[in-house]
């Protein structure tokens, strides 16, 4: 290979309370890149991983963004986990360094910059399939909703008021916290006292575990209540007590209990690799992040150059036939993915895989796309 490397930069959370899941991603990440070397790099040159810690610090990640941009002169940046994390690293990235941006987290959507490309689930794929399932598998017809305040809980909220009304439900209280709240003994009681059949939970770490917790022991399962927490999975079962999210659902792209040969496989080479380290799932953007690294190296392989605009041109369409749970591609003038989803749901400790329903497009639009 050439001596000069192709720089990519990427920003995730390695230290602070969502480490746990930004570990995983800057392993997942290494792992790719250094296959992709083994394998003869990419246009013949090797690619170099330049990897900035967040912190779980939005202000920590607009700062290491435009570090990447202005000082390693990357080629293309990923990363980013909560959605206010990705306004920060667009800031310094998109709209002032015009630099591609590559986001692999579940999200709420609505992302149209033509510089962007989404490589997680988004509402269409998540609350729009898995509340008409859950209603038609329990008959639960009353929610509750209880959020962290910022964009992607409100957004999400939006898109399961109207799925629940669209199936004959009813929204029955819904609430926004501080991320880091710790007490939420008085929402628990309201639950308790509003006959919600259903608690569908988007606050976040760190204070989703309290949340758990207090609805746990206030007994809202033990009186046939459902939990959804769409982005739940093997990460933060490992983390939280069993009892208190038995029976829990999620709604994801890929659990480690999906055995196609290729996941299988995947899921070998990381844990071998990072024996003991954080898990790679889905919830903490690993996925989304093995998808966007290898179609941006389609992209590029296709494109023949690394102008970003032909590699833009290609991205629009660029697929992977293999991937954790399944193939992606692209949708044309959407810059996000068609999806492989799954119902996942918490039992004994382990999540299980409950149903797969299908391949789901995200119907998403980009600025400017026709």
């Amino acid at each position: 290979m050439s001596q000069a490397s192709i720089k990519i930069g990427l920003v995730t959370d390695q230290t602070g309370p969502l480490s746990f899941l930004g570990i995983a991603n800057a392993n997942l990440a290494r792992l790719v890149v250094d296959e992709i070397n083994a394998g003869g790099g990419l246009l013949g040159r090797p690619i170099e991983l330049i990897t900035e810690d967040s912190a779980t610090d939005d202000q920590v990640a607009a700062v290491k963004a435009a570090k990447l941009v202005q000082r390693d002169r990357v080629d293309v940046i990923f990363g980013g986990i909560y959605s206010s994390t990705r306004q920060a690293i667009k800031g310094p990235a998109v709209v002032q360094g015009k630099k591609l941006y590559i986001y692999p987290e579940q999200y709420e959507g609505e992302e149209s910059d033509p510089l962007i490309f989404c490589t997680g689930p988004v509402p269409a794929q998540q609350v729009d399939s898995l509340i008409p399932w859950l209603m038609k598998h329990t008959d639960a017809r009353s929610f509750y909703l209880p959020s962290a305040d910022y964009i992607w809980p409100h957004v999400m909220n939006k898109r399961v008021r109207a799925a629940v009304a669209a199936h004959g439900g009813s929204i029955v209280g819904e609430e926004y916290f501080p991320v880091d709240q710790e007490d939420y003994r008085s929402t628990v009681d309201k639950i308790m006292s509003s006959g919600a059949q259903v608690v569908f939970n988007t606050t976040v770490p760190p204070g989703v575990a309290p949340f758990l917790q207090q609805l746990y022991e206030a007994g809202f399962t033990k009186r046939a209540g459902r939990i959804v927490c769409p982005y739940f999975e093997e990460n933060l079962a490992s983390l939280l007590p069993a009892e208190h999210v038995e029976g829990l659902y999620s709604c994801l792209d890929y659990y480690q209990a999906v055995s196609d040969p290729f996941s299988t496989a995947l899921l070998r080479r990381y844990d071998e690799r990072f024996p003991g380290s954080a898990k790679f799932t889905a919830g903490s953007a690993s996925t989304g992040l093995y998808r966007g690294l290898k179609l941006w190296e389609a992209a590029v392989q296709e494109a023949g150059t690394l102008d970003q605009a032909a590699v833009i041109r290609a991205l629009d369409h660029a697929r992977i036939a293999e991937g954790p749970g399944g193939g992606a591609e692209m949708v044309p003038g959407q810059h996000h993915l068609r999806l492989t989803m799954y119902v996942g749901q918490v039992r004994s400790g382990q999540m299980k895989v409950i149903e797969n329903l299908g391949v789901i497009d995200p119907n998403e639009r980009v600025q400017g796309a026709q």
